[in-house]
């Protein structure tokens, strides 16, 4: 049989499952935007959550897909392992099928087998199977179901008890689980066949006897005290790595020998100008002992992060600070770390791998095709700020090294380290090789009790204890906020949440009119009312495809009726807002271009922000005309057009915009008002005349090629427009009502930078008269030039001074500057290189001991230093300490 390709084994798998009478649906996006459990994918089964939990209707119940996943955090944290061995990936794909309450053990079973075996020709002699060997403590006896039914395709030998951490599965510590069946697959070679049974090294970390696919058997539903009860329907989950499976049929001995990373491989050797030598580290704990196994570890690390990120931008996460954003960011800056260490790029050079990329992966997932340039371009603009900060680390370090030998040690303070790599970014390895390149060890064990304190401090900040939820009655949530504000409810359940010492309750209704949190639209407010009580209902989350009200308190009688009701006005407010980022997103595309694709926004009552693509800044001209078209709109009060439960290719077919990044079921809603058309779930006016009035206040950058808009409407522009009166009141009474207030702010801002540039041209003619002065008076001690005074002059100039002076004295000098500058003392000292080298002596070091007789503290290079303080009248006592310390 010929070889088959990535390419050819995932579309093989789909046909496959689609011949079984599986709905064949797209990957849900690599980044979770609506579940506060998870930040990625990090599983097949993530994006059926809502199913598996019964709060989604399971339509189709049979599908199959290849989902991307990403494991770089939590339990799932693959990241420092990539690289160093041959299959641990960042960002991998997982192919499963499923069923929801339609096929179970039996056909999921012979499907596995019929693909592997017919369709991918696996010699079934090297395929062994696990089953769940029970656990008699909780009452669960052996899955001899799964037994019996893979004896109709494998002898008894190569059918393996499993125990309850291999094939037992749980969502978590409540919910659904059940047993699972592994499949694993023996590619030894006939000789090491023949003295080691396959059967005794499945489970037990053998690089050539591996899992390919597991099959979960959900009929279980885990209760909070920990008993089993029935699932109510079954469920068939089942996952196969792609890369590994890959890597089998293709008969390679590592995941990065396949066709899906090599040609990226291929192109960081041609650009790098190295080549790859399939080797593996052979120190210990995956080290690399040679050049060689470096440059593999590098170049298997920048193929692997670069599609990881690549993915991620494509799903609308860029890089940033904090949550998802930073988990990219360090994934890419791991990769620019590599390759500027191990594979000498100076310069952003990962983004030039993206051609070859996604020449291999486009035709699977479009959206890299179609975000491309996006992509290039974040990844180029991250890259280069990275690189200027490892220069900038480079250079501390080296300043913290200079001042290390100069005081005889040898191992870098951790305190040092952790701030080079909290402040700066600069990762410890980094350090550590630059250290020990110049005899230099880092102190790790101080290292890593900084690092574990900011730790501790960011799980106390961050903490939540969820409580279990208590179940007051039967059933699951119904929608009815997009026809009413009010409705009467029943709290079926509710639990208790503590987050930094302060209390809340989360509430599910069965009727909720309450939106929840999505899709950048924040939740509603308002009350649940009975004859006896109201309760505040302080904001509205979304969770597992329901609303979560969060309260602060919980009814004295939690079983009763209520009315739920929603604060209309700041209802009304943020969709009058919502409704006009679509506005907003529609005049955008008019006016700059069909290029500009949404990449998230923010509506609340008071404000609106809209991020876009798009390469440059917006100009003024160009805002204007996205404002006129936007408010040309809301005079015609085009009214709301709704379609609810429209089949996913008819909204196309509408013309209904859709979201790179967003997950879409069979059925979706629909919003139009008048030519503005797009997928949307959120809560919006009734027309758009209801906006008011659109204004937009600033247009700025977020990241490469991502643009932003702020904007208000209706009365926060009535807000805004008293304001800008009152402020151009003020300034014409200031310039004696002048008619022509713009032409005499004008003059007086010449008036203003002649006046300054006169004032600098006397400051550096002061300098040059101060510094000359102080060349003058310079005394000889031992055949050193020194120079002392105290000056009354600003910081700038006392800078300015020191360099003249060493301008005019370039050689055997010490230099210690005092001035004063609106009461706040300032002390400046400046040294020749030959002093530095030749004395070993270093302004840094002095500067801190002298400045403490100012009350103050400073540093800076080895020849130039400065300090400020709080003590004016010990200026001058500090200068003569630090020429004592010069020690002349």
């Amino acid at each position: 049989m010929k070889e088959m390709t990535a390419n050819e084994i995932r579309d093989s798998f789909k046909k496959f499952f689609e011949s079984k009478g599986h709905v064949i649906v797209p990957s849900a996006p690599m980044v979770i935007k609506d579940d506060p459990t998870l930040m990625f994918t990090n599983a097949g089964m993530n994006q059926w959550k809502d199913i598996i939990l019964g709060t989604k209707e399971p339509e189709p119940r049979r599908r199959a897909d290849s989902q991307k996943c990403l494991r770089v955090s939590g339990k799932h944290n693959d990241l420092e392992e990539v690289g160093h061995d041959t299959y641990h990936h960042t960002m991998f794909e997982m192919l499963g099928n499923w069923s929801f309450g339609d096929y179970f053990k039996e056909n999921a079973i012979d499907y596995a087998w019929e693909y592997l075996v017919d369709v991918l020709k696996l010699n079934p002699a090297d395929l062994y199977v696990t089953v769940f060997e029970g656990s008699p403590s909780e009452g669960i006896a052996r899955d001899d179901e799964a037994a019996q039914y893979w004896l109709k395709h494998l002898p008894a030998d190569h059918i393996i008890d499993g125990n309850k951490h291999d094939n037992f599965w749980e969502m978590g510590e409540t919910g659904p689980c059940g047993p699972c069946s592994e499949i694993h697959v023996d590619s030894r070679s006939a000789e090491e066949k023949a003295k080691t049974p396959g059967r005794e090294l499945v489970n037990k970390d053998n690089p050539q006897v591996i899992e390919i696919w597991n099959i979960v058997f959900m009929q279980f539903q885990r209760k909070s005290d920990g008993s089993l009860e029935p699932l109510s329907m079954n469920v068939i989950d089942t996952g196969m790595g792609f890369e590994r499976l890959v890597r089998m049929l293709q008969g390679k001995n590592s995941n990065y020998d396949t066709d899906i990373f090599q040609p990226t491989i291929k192109e960081i050797e041609r650009l790098s100008g190295k080549k790859y030598g399939f080797t593996t580290p052979s120190g210990e704990n995956g080290e690399a002992r040679n050049e060689q196994e470096k440059i593999d570890i590098a170049m298997r690390v920048v193929a692997d992060h670069m599609r990881a990120v690549a993915f991620s931008i494509a799903d609308s996460q860029l890089p940033g600070n904090a949550k998802a954003g930073y988990v990219i960011r360090r994934i890419l800056r791991r990769a620019v770390r590599y390759a500027y260490t191990f594979l000498d790029q100076k310069e952003a050079f990962i983004y030039k791998l993206l051609n070859t990329f996604i020449h291999e992966m486009g035709n699977a997932y479009p959206e890299l095709t179609a975000q491309r340039e996006l992509i290039a371009r974040v990844i180029k603009e991250e890259e280069d700020s990275f690189l200027r900060t490892l220069e900038k680390g480079i250079n501390l370090l080296t300043n913290a090294m200079d001042e290390m030998k100069a005081q005889g040690k040898t191992e870098l303070n951790g305190k040092e380290a952790f701030r080079l790599f909290d402040t700066y970014g600069f990762p410890l390895d980094l350090t550590e090789l630059i250290c020990r390149e110049h005899g230099f060890s880092v102190d790790e064990k101080q290292f890593e009790e900084e690092m574990e304190q900011q730790k501790a401090r960011a799980r106390n900040a961050a903490v939540v204890e969820n409580g279990d939820w208590v179940v007051l009655k039967e059933g699951e949530q119904e929608f009815v906020g997009y026809d009413y504000t009010e409705h009467e409810c029943r709290i079926l359940r509710y639990r208790k949440v503590t987050q930094k010492k302060n209390t809340f309750f989360e509430l599910v209704l069965d009727h909720t009119p309450f939106y929840g949190e999505m899709g950048g639209q924040v939740g509603d407010q308002g009350v649940l009312v009975n004859e006896e009580e109201t309760i505040d209902i302080v904001d509205t989350k979304r969770e597992n495809n329901q609303s979560i009200h969060i309260v602060k308190q919980l009814p004295k009688n939690a079983e009763a009726d209520f009315m739920a009701c929603v604060d209309t006005d700041k209802r009304d407010a943020s969709a009058a807002n919502h409704t006009a980022t679509h506005l907003l997103d529609y005049a955008l595309k008019q006016v700059l271009g069909e290029h500009c694709e949404q990449k998230g926004s923010y509506v609340s009552a008071d404000t609106l922000r809209f991020d876009f693509s798009h390469f440059q800044k917006v100009t003024d001209e160009e805002l204007r005309q996205v404002e006129r078209i936007v408010n040309d709109m809301i005079r015609q009060d085009l009214p709301r057009g709704e379609y609810r439960d429209t089949p996913l290719e008819q909204a196309k077919e509408m013309g209904a915009v859709a979201l790179f990044g967003e997950k879409y079921g069979d059925k979706v809603r629909v919003i139009s008002f008048g030519p503005s058309c797009e997928f949307c779930g959120g809560i919006h006016a009734t027309s758009t005349g209801r906006i008011g009035f659109f204004k937009i206040i600033s247009e700025s950058s977020v990241a490469a090629g991502i643009r932003r808009v702020e904007a208000l409407t209706g009365k926060h522009c009535e807000e805004t427009l008293y304001a800008l009166e009152d402020t151009v009141r003020d300034l014409k009474a200031m310039f004696n009502n002048a008619k022509d207030l713009k032409g005499v702010i004008e003059k007086y801002i010449q008036e203003h930078d002649a006046m300054k540039k006169e004032m600098e041209i006397f400051r550096q003619q002061t300098v040059v008269r101060f510094a000359n002065r102080l060349v003058e008076r310079a005394e000889t001690v031992n055949g050193v030039k020194v120079v002392k005074a105290v000056l009354p002059v600003e910081p700038a100039s006392a800078k300015d001074i020191v360099f003249k002076v060493r301008e005019a004295i370039p050689e055997k000098l010490v230099c210690v500057l005092g001035s004063t500058h609106e009461n706040k003392p300032l002390l400046s000292i400046m040294l020749s290189d030959d002093m530095v080298k030749d004395h070993e002596m270093n302004a840094g070091k002095i500067i801190r001991e002298a400045a403490k007789l100012i009350k103050g503290g400073g540093g800076g290079q080895p020849h130039y230093a400065q300090a400020g303080g709080k003590d004016v009248e010990g200026v001058t006592a500090a200068v003569d300490k630090a020429i004592e310390l010069a020690n002349l």
